[in-house]
């Protein structure tokens, strides 16, 4: 069976093999290649050098990737629409690529693609949005302007997120890491008695309050770190800490629904509320609010706790 492929590539060689190759995307051209620089040394016209043509593939990968977008709730309860994504298909890639390869003159190759479907669309939000499972709110000075800062970008992170039946979900996971780069700030400023992560500081009461919606709405937590120190913005023990490179919170949705996490901040308001299908009936757990008061605060350098 090889002696006949190797026979038939051989037949099909073209005469010029410098011709080239144009790939094209939605009718415009991205890219373009001459054969004998796919060519493996020393038999260009007869066979593809794999380690060049894989790096061809992540080249197009990278220009026609286009990532889903789940469908979500905006700030005033309109439904956003999901949006399908896009990637390459390599296998049709594959087989379009070493046709013309191997094909006499220029040729031209519209790239393949293969759609990728959004994991939450706007059926399956409408048909949890309508339940109110759980909710909790806790207080934050937001004359801190860092730390405020930080709480906002976190809560918009796990904002109108799904978790699914028997899904794990990782803050960690799904806040990302808390960078420079993607807005985070240092804050140093921090509640008293909690441990600054530094860039990101804040972070931990979303975390933390998080754990207490979810909590209330009868999950089943994986993974919950304490403070090594008291936390003013919760009950004691009811805290969450998370850390990049350190602890992260974790937990099972247990449920034979999916649940939709909303998260937002009202002034020095943070508020999580967890939803769900009307279909869904759970036992509560009791969970102890958090104090209304504002927490101090104190630079962390300040053994004296003087106020800010």
């Amino acid at each position: 069976m090889k002696l006949i492929v190797t026979f038939l590539l051989l037949t099909m060689l073209p005469n010029s093999f410098q011709d080239e190759i144009s790939l094209t995307f939605e009718g415009k051209e991205i890219n373009s290649l001459q054969r004998s620089g796919f060519g493996l040394s020393p038999f260009e016209e007869t066979m593809i050098d794999e380690g060049k043509y894989q790096q061809l593939l992540n080249t197009i990968e990278q220009k026609v990737f286009e990532k889903p977008v789940d469908a979500s709730i905006d700030n005033y309860g309109r439904l956003i629409s999901e949006k399908n994504g896009h990637r390459l298909n390599r296998k049709k890639f594959k087989e379009e690529f070493y046709t013309n390869f191997f094909s006499e003159g220029t040729a031209s190759i519209e790239i393949p693609i293969e759609t990728i479907y959004p994991k939450v669309d706007s059926e399956l939000l409408a048909s949890i949005r309508t339940k109110r499972i759980s909710q909790y709110v806790t207080y934050f000075n937001s004359g801190n302007k860092q730390r405020s800062h930080n709480i906002h970008l976190a809560s918009e992170a796990i904002n109108n997120y799904v978790v699914f039946p028997n899904e794990t979900f990782s803050f960690n996971a799904v806040v990302g890491k808390r960078t420079a780069e993607k807005g985070y700030l240092p804050a140093p400023v921090i509640v008293k008695g909690e441990l600054s992560e530094g860039v990101g500081g804040g972070i931990c009461q979303v975390s933390s309050t998080l754990f207490n919606a979810v909590d209330r709405a009868g999950v089943k937590i994986i993974e919950r770190y304490s403070h090594s120190r008291k936390v003013p913005y919760v009950p004691p023990n009811r805290d969450a800490t998370v850390s990049w490179y350190g602890p992260d919170f974790t937990f099972k949705n247990r449920h034979n629904q999916p649940l939709l996490i909303r998260s937002k901040v009202i002034g020095g308001q943070l508020i999580i509320v967890i939803y769900s299908s009307d279909t869904l009936n759970i036992e509560k757990r009791e969970v102890p609010s958090a104090p209304g008061k504002l927490p101090k605060e104190v630079n962390k350098n300040d053994k004296n706790g003087n106020q800010q």
